[in-house]
């Protein structure tokens, strides 16, 4: 029962977080600060590269050392498909940074308010199958130890969520959706998390051999969405030096999280 009530906080504080952060719709009207903006997006984005390689690549290379295989084999094959899988993704589904005038993608007729809601929710795929393949991996191990550890990416997963569920909440206002619409775009851009992972969780209980390719492929696909986008709009602009120390913030603070914690 311990188990499946941390797989359920796991599943839903990301989600909860997303729905926190879109709720400052309701209480500020106006658009992010630009150094504000900075910060979070290079907070997010460290705390996506410290969870990549403390949850997701040195599990992939113990879980393949242990099964007697070549450990950097499969955290190197699958972290490189990981990056693939999101550059097809980011190829193909139309959507449009902040910031940019452009969409990106295929060309489409959509509005500004999907596109954007799209973008985000983009980043949101690597996330969940993260936190799901982190569960499965404790599901599997049946240690505290793993199951530690899933809570913890769940945590950082969720903390960095949080300006994520307002950068999108925020600019939908702008657009001119109603308050509530804003919110409810901010919230339902995190949706994707909880599914990805319980998709994630489903299909590794299947394939258990190849947790390790899974791990360094969910790890791939965040470092492709951080030095792709969060990291280029941390760094837009004069002042970029707020949006590297918000890097730092963010990996420092998930890395204590995975070594103390994990």
């Amino acid at each position: 029962m311990d188990s499946v009530a941390w797989l359920a906080f796991g599943l839903a504080f990301p989600f909860a977080m997303t729905t926190l952060g879109a709720a400052l719709v309701f209480f500020f009207r106006g658009v992010i600060h630009d150094n504000v903006q900075r910060v979070l997006l290079g907070f997010a984005s460290g705390v996506m590269i410290a969870a990549s390689i403390w949850s997701l690549l040195m599990p992939a290379i113990e879980q393949a050392e242990e099964r007697g295989q070549v450990g950097w084999i499969p955290a190197a094959g699958g972290f490189i498909f990981g990056g693939l899988f999101l550059l097809a993704l980011d190829n193909v589904l139309p959507h449009l940074h902040l910031g940019e005038s452009r969409p990106e993608g295929v060309s489409s007729s959509w509005k500004r308010t999907t596109l954007l809601f799209l973008a985000v929710t983009l980043h949101n795929i690597p996330e969940g199958m993260a936190v799901g393949l982190s569960f499965a991996l404790a599901l599997q191990n049946g240690e505290q130890g793993s199951l530690t550890a899933a809570v913890v990416l769940a945590i950082g997963m969720g903390i960095q969520n949080f300006p994520e569920g307002a950068a999108i909440s925020l600019p939908l206002r702008n657009e001119g959706l109603s308050v509530s619409r804003a919110f409810l775009g901010g919230t339902l851009s995190g949706a994707v998390e909880p599914v990805f992972a319980v998709v994630t969780i489903l299909l590794a209980s299947r394939v258990l051999s190849l947790m390790p390719w899974l791990l360094s492929f969910a790890a791939g696909a965040m470092i492709y969405v951080v030095v792709e986008e969060l990291i280029p709009e941390a760094s837009r602009g004069e002042h970029s030096n707020m949006g590297t120390l918000g890097v730092m913030a963010g990996f420092v603070l998930m890395m204590i999280l995975d070594v103390a914690l994990g």
